[in-house]
C-alpha cells in the first residue's frame, strides 16, 4: 500500500469525522490517528513491544 493511498484514506477518514461528528470528533480522529502512526513508524523502526514493558517496569521503580 503506498503512502499516498494511506494519507488519502486518512485524509478521508477526518472529513468524515468533521462533517458527521463536528470538530471533536475531527480532533479525536487525528489524535488517534497520530498515535497509530507513531506507533507503526516506531514498529517499522525495529522496536518490539518488550521494549515498552521494560521502560514500564524501570519507571514503576
Amino acid at each position: 500500500m503506498s503512502r499516498s493511498f494511506v494519507g488519502m484514506v486518512a485524509g478521508m477518514a477526518l472529513a468524515f469525522a468533521g462533517f458527521f461528528g463536528g470538530f471533536g470528533a475531527f480532533l479525536l480522529v487525528a489524535a488517534l490517528g497520530g498515535l497509530g502512526w507513531s506507533a507503526g513508524h516506531w514498529l517499522d523502526g525495529g522496536g518490539r513491544v518488550q521494549d515498552l514493558r521494560d521502560a514500564y517496569e524501570r519507571s514503576r521503580r
